[in-house]
């Protein structure tokens, strides 16, 4: 893909040649801000790595750059950890809350 070699994706992605290949071959799972950072290195959009060309490429590439901030695969994990329901909306409530007192307020004039 790209022309590159494995042993320069390789380096652009912070990995082994040898990780790489285990990609490749499906041997080893391609987290997904590996699967970014492999992205990024290619300067492909992640959709292309699933071989999509379709309207869906932003919401994969979305999914992807939320995931690689930090805490937020700890939070989805949390998050999934909960039965359904009441405690996942609440949880889901209280985030919300969180980001509503964290935006910064008007001027009252």
């Amino acid at each position: 893909m790209r022309g590159q070699s494995q042993q320069a994706l390789a380096d652009a992605a912070g990995v082994t040649f040898q990780q790489i290949q285990k990609y490749e071959r499906g041997a080893n799972r391609v987290s997904a801000s590996m699967l970014a950072r492999i992205a990024a290195a290619l300067q492909s959009p992640v959709a292309e790595l699933f071989g999509e060309a379709s309207s869906s490429a932003g919401a994969i590439d979305e999914v992807a750059a939320l995931l690689s901030q930090p805490g937020a695969l700890e939070l989805l994990r949390a998050y999934a950890e909960l039965p359904r329901g009441s405690a996942r909306s609440a949880l889901v409530d209280f985030v919300r809350s969180l980001r509503g007192a964290m935006e910064p307020v008007g001027d009252a004039d």
